[in-house]
């Protein structure tokens, strides 16, 4: 591939002396724009080549600043250029629809000046655009027209290209001999130009073919034609792919142990290359390498390997939000120089921050407690620049098999907890879920098979609850219970509390809904419940308990387009329930009291709006993933990181417009950011119950949401555990649609308020 200058000399675009003996004149002025166009078309294709966010992001600014000086000369050649780059961009951006929008503009601009060559190349782009998006037909229509033009202008490498692309439309239309026929055109063309990772890809989807049809031997001498090709050329994506296809092979011959090691290496690989990737561009590089994993993860489990399975079903995903607590505490440095001088600095940095913090604990002013924010906000702005510039620092905040180590090591006693991981979606691998169980000594799995529209059923059962005009499917509450709980009920001890690690599909239900149809017993009359994250801090011993621990509540912030006059009800509890509260409401209720008192206090309480809705609350004038405090000023969740809550025990947020959809990783995702700033645990809801508008019209606190949260700071003060504090609080009005009791789930640390808060 041609970087940018390499394109842009190919095309003449380079102007190196320009021989001008008139200023001011026309063609100076043309000559000077031409450069400047140049020069940014230069500059955007190598900061394309970077394959960071920051670059595409900078890459899309410069191309459309030469796209419009291309447009005062008149300058068409250069426009598609421009045009098709673009398309480039959005494309690997996952933009599928504004590339396809850019490619179109290209191509009549390319016909225009009968650049047949750059024809036949935005064709089969467009052709790639709708394969992508499913509409496999008009993806053959187009490469059948670029087929014909690349062939007239003798472009050999286009046309194996666009070959081997055909093949891959007749392949995902079922019609696999017509797929194997233009495959076996494009790889005599693909030896001829010498583009042997080419020729690598057109050996595997051969080998691809034979498998599905059966030839399973034949299937597998393609592929070890390939590997060594991709080997030779560096080409480790393609490497990983073919180690993959092998792996498949040898488990369907009965080789389990080589399939294992095929698959471990073709893991290794993809784990590598998400080193390369800029943090913002590694969940879409692993949404597009699930296969592996999961084809992985099963055959562990059946081999009876349950530790490397957990360790590779955690390992293969990653976590959108980041902890940049991580960056500071991890030792050693890391090989680029430039990163690790960057990194070594911000250490420094966070080095000094903590000694602030520290000397904020001891000594509390307003002063001091502003230069913290301020240090904090610079700091976690700094890490987002580092770990987006320097993938070797992204790769730091990967959750690690140390992570999950501690995560087991620190259960306490008296926790079972379950991880179910969905291993589905992915051909030739039975539909199943692995149920992880771990106590702090031992690890097991059960491996269950479901059915092929399980998200479909999480789908519908969530959607049930999320309204009391639904009627709950018991069938299917006890369906999800038989596959979910009941295979490793046994190994949860009486008494014990059940901690959970929900991912994917399984977020949106609240376990403790789930119905035993033999004892008629949903799961939370049997046990105390709460969620972690894959990096929750868990506490291995209980912390001393506090008999009356201070909480910092906020109540119906004004003005407001929707009062909150249920959460001073709220307010007014808690102050007489906890002697040391600290009261604000109305137009006291500000963000900047919120920001100056939060490090404080054990205990916070928001009883504020909250917009969780990736859309944003249009009803409240709220942008997405917002509070709302006093003066309608909004507080981003992002920067709730810069907190510094190391010494909050519990964040309660009371009346959220929704918390399911937070950055796209769900309610764990708005906990995280909660960890993340220091809290131990959060409770928030996982829909909002109407009761809290039918509280706020009728200030009773014998309504369930609000009797819920009332008597789970009765126990709470009582000195129960929060996970058994918030379970009793439901089972008081068990009898109820679910909707009502079971939208409050705890995510954290599920032991009592500790000392360690004021």
């Amino acid at each position: 591939m041609k970087t940018g200058l390499g394109i842009l000399l190919s095309l003449g675009l380079v102007v190196t002396a320009p021989h001008l003996t008139v200023i001011a004149s026309p063609l100076l002025v043309q000559t000077d724009l031409r450069q400047e166009a140049n020069r940014l078309l230069q500059e955007g294709f190598e900061l394309f080549q970077s394959g960071t966010l920051e670059g595409y992001q900078g890459a899309l600014g410069k191309l459309q600043q030469a796209l419009k000086l291309y447009e005062q000369l008149d300058s068409k050649s250069e426009q598609a250029l421009v045009l098709t780059g673009l398309g480039r961009i959005y494309s690997a951006l996952g933009e599928k629809q504004k590339a396809l929008d850019y490619y179109q503009q290209a191509l009549p601009l390319l016909q225009a000046v009968g650049d047949r060559s750059g024809e036949a190349t935005t064709l089969s782009n467009i052709g790639a655009v709708y394969s992508d998006l499913g509409e496999k037909q008009k993806a053959l229509d187009y490469y059948q027209q670029a087929l014909p033009l690349s062939r007239a202008v003798g472009d050999r490498s286009g046309e194996a290209t666009t070959l081997n692309n055909i093949g891959l439309v007749y392949s995902d239309l079922g019609e696999k001999q017509k797929a194997l026929d233009y495959y076996q055109q494009a790889l005599p063309l693909r030896r001829a130009v010498g583009d042997r990772s080419g020729e690598a890809n057109t050996l595997n989807n051969i080998g691809g073919v034979y498998d599905d049809l059966g030839e399973k031997q034949k299937a597998l001498d393609y592929y070890q034609q390939a590997l060594p090709l991709s080997r030779a050329v560096g080409d480790r994506s393609q490497e990983a792919t073919t180690l993959s296809n092998i792996g498949l092979i040898y488990r369907d011959q009965g080789k389990p142990e080589v399939a294992i090691n095929s698959w471990e290496k073709s893991a290794n690989l993809i784990l590598e290359l998400r080193r390369g990737v800029s943090r913002s561009l590694r969940a879409t590089f692993l949404e597009s390498q699930p296969g592996t994993s999961i084809a992985l993860v099963d055959l562990l489990i059946r081999q009876n390997s349950p530790q490397k399975a957990f360790e590779w079903a955690n390992l293969s995903t990653t976590f959108d939000l980041v902890d940049y607590d991580r960056l500071a505490g991890t030792e050693g440095q890391v090989k680029n120089p430039v990163a690790n001088q960057a990194y070594q600095e911000w250490k420094a940095q966070a080095r000094q921050l903590e000694a602030l913090r520290q000397e904020l604990q001891t000594n509390f002013s307003d002063t001091l407690s502003r230069q913290v924010r301020q240090q904090e906000a610079a700091l976690r702005e700094q890490a987002e620049i580092l770990v987006e510039k320097y993938p070797e620092l992204a790769d730091l905040l990967e959750i690690t098999p140390t992570d999950l180590a501690q995560l087991q090591a620190n259960l306490p006693a008296n926790t079972t907890l379950l991880q179910p991981v969905l291993l589905t979606g992915t051909d030739n691998v039975e539909h199943t879920v692995a149920l992880f169980t771990l106590t702090r000594t031992t690890l097991k799995v059960q491996q269950v098979p479901v059915p092929k529209d399980i998200n479909e059923r999480l789908q519908r059962y969530a959607s049930q609850l999320e309204s009391d005009l639904e009627i709950v499917d018991r069938a299917l509450s006890s369906q999800l219970y038989d596959l979910l709980i009941r295979p490793i009920e046994a190994q949860i001890a009486p008494n014990q509390t059940l901690a959970i690690i929900a991912t994917g599909a399984l977020q949106r239900i609240p376990f403790e809904t789930l119905y035993d149809n033999q004892t008629q017993q949903y799961l939370l009359q049997k046990y105390p419940i709460h969620y972690l994250t894959r990096l929750s801090k868990v506490q291995p011993q209980p912390t001393p308990k506090v008999n009356n621990p201070s909480v910092l509540v906020f109540a119906n912030p004004r003005p407001t387009q929707v009062e909150l006059i249920g959460t001073e009800a709220q307010a007014d509890f808690l102050q007489k329930t906890y002697a040391n509260s600290q009261i604000y409401k109305h137009q006291q209720a500000t963000l900047d009291a919120f920001l100056s008192q939060s490090p404080r206090f054990p205990i916070l309480h928001l009883g504020t709006h909250g917009c969780f809705r990736p859309e944003g609350c249009p009803s409240l004038g709220m942008k997405a993933n917002t509070l709302l405090f006093a003066n309608k000023r909004e507080y981003e969740l992002k920067d709730a990181v810069k907190l510094g809550l190391q010494n909050t025990e519990l964040i309660t947020i009371g009346a959220c417009e929704t918390a399911r959809e937070v950055d796209g990783v769900g309610l764990a995702g708005l906990a995280y950011v909660w960890e993340r700033a220091g809290a131990k645990t959060t409770l928030a809801s996982l829909w909002n119950a109407t009761d809290f508008v039918q509280y706020s019209q009728q200030n009773s606190p014998e309504l369930p949401t609000a009797a819920i949260l009332n008597q789970f700071y009765t126990n709470l003060q009582q000195g129960m555990t929060k996970a058994e504090a918030l379970r009793q609080a439901k089972l008081a009005h068990i009898d109820l649609h679910p909707f009502f009791w079971a939208a409050f789930i705890l995510i954290g640390d599920g032991q009592a308020v500790g000392a360690n808060g004021r």
